[in-house]
């Protein structure tokens, strides 16, 4: 038998994914919705799939850039140029092995052994166990529930800096909450970056899923030359890539040696062909991205309104992203309750105890699906909570 005291202590503490943990129960499972996964239901577009295609066909299949191919680095730039109206150098782009890549590469710059990173919950499980296992400590600061929605306390965010802090994490729009910062708020979370000589680490990956209209408010808005922002992105959301686990980072060129040592101990670069596809998504893709976020603002709708009729659930419609995270009253245990919607309703949601302490009493729903899915799951759940009063 393997005796788990030969291992890390921060390998053998890696939490669980409570998300994974319903899933793996559920899976198969014949006649199910499954609404738990952080995405939605369409394969990858052909025009990008057939980019990968042409360049595994051309021979394309040996060591690449660390950095990223030229074209790809210049292609995100140009994308990001467009998007948020400033000069944008393609030296600023770093091609990483997924978007969670870039959230531990971004960490490893930023945080030692014994380091603090602050970050907002409820959150995403997944960067808090990133820092814990490069043994840096994960400190959350959770947003407000109110009847206006999710609200940002910036004297809580302020007050728990400490000495040991040596970035911030912000996720806007955020997964699971939605709540979307707006200009002002990002301009006095940079402010205390800047005063505390530390770096902010911007997730940014939902930015186009903004309901109240075109891309949503960003750190380009705000930031000056000088600042230490690591911009962690990902090509899963926008352009149904979630397989493909490519991701970028966009930060100082300053940077760049760091980061290409960093990719070269780890992946070693993205195969090319992959590359070539995201070249695609970029460049051929923006249609793709407005059709999929005017269907996600549709479903928002849907799953909301049904769910609020039941008079049972507390919850907002989400300024950004494509969740719904909603409480029902008389219901305290999430993750059971995650378990028997599977058994009950057919249903696969993601309970909020995956999603840190602030997130303990919400279920988690990911709306970006067909329409009559939507409907049917929402109706599901909402008769679910019917019997279960």
């Amino acid at each position: 038998m393997s005796d788990l005291s030969r291992l890390s202590r921060e390998a053998v503490e890696a939490p669980e994914s409570g998300i994974v943990a319903v899933m793996t129960y559920a899976r198969g499972r014949e006649g199910l919705i499954p609404l738990w996964a952080g995405e939605g239901d369409l394969s990858t577009p052909a025009f990008i799939s057939e980019a990968a295609a042409a360049s595994l066909a051309a021979g394309e299949t040996f060591y690449t850039w660390q950095r990223g191919i030229p074209e790809l680095r210049q292609a995100l730039a140009t994308y990001t140029e467009r998007l948020y109206d400033r000069p944008t150098a393609p030296e600023r782009f770093f091609v990483t092995g997924s978007g969670m890549q870039a959230i531990q590469l971004a960490i490893a710059c930023v945080a030692s052994a014994g380091d603090e990173v602050v970050y907002l919950g409820p959150a995403w499980p997944n960067f808090a166990a990133a820092v814990n296992v490069k043994g840096a400590v994960a400190r959350e600061v959770s947003l407000d529930f109110t009847e206006a929605g999710w609200r940002l306390d910036l004297q809580k965010l302020a007050d728990a800096m400490g000495p040991r802090t040596r970035a911030l994490f912000i996720n806007t729009p955020s997964n699971p909450t939605g709540w979307t910062a707006n200009e002002g708020e990002l301009r006095a979370i940079l402010d205390l970056a800047r005063a505390n000589g530390i770096s902010v680490i911007a997730d940014e990956i939902y930015n186009r899923f903004h309901y109240a209209g075109g891309r949503a408010p960003s750190f380009h808005d705000v930031m000056d030359e000088a600042d230490s922002i690591f911009f962690v992105n990902s090509f899963s959301k926008n352009w149904a890539m979630t397989g493909w686990r490519i991701g970028w980072i966009e930060t100082s060129p300053a940077y760049g040696d760091v980061l290409e040592n960093l990719i070269q101990y780890s992946t070693s670069g993205v195969a090319t062909f992959m590359q070539r596809a995201a070249v695609a998504a970029l460049q051929d893709g923006e249609s793709f991205v407005a059709s999929q976020v005017e269907r996600a603002a549709k479903a928002r709708d849907i799953f909301t309104d049904r769910l609020l009729a039941t008079n049972r659930v507390s919850m907002t419609r989400p300024d950004g992203a494509f969740y719904a995270f909603f409480a029902v009253d008389g219901i305290s245990d999430t993750r059971a309750a995650a378990f028997r919607l599977v058994d009950e309703a057919l249903v696969g949601l993601a309970p909020g105890t995956a999603f840190g302490p602030a997130g303990t009493h919400f279920l988690r729903a990911c709306f970006h699906r067909r329409l009559d899915e939507v409907e049917i799951a929402a109706d599901r759940i909402a008769d679910w909570i019917g019997r279960s009063a």
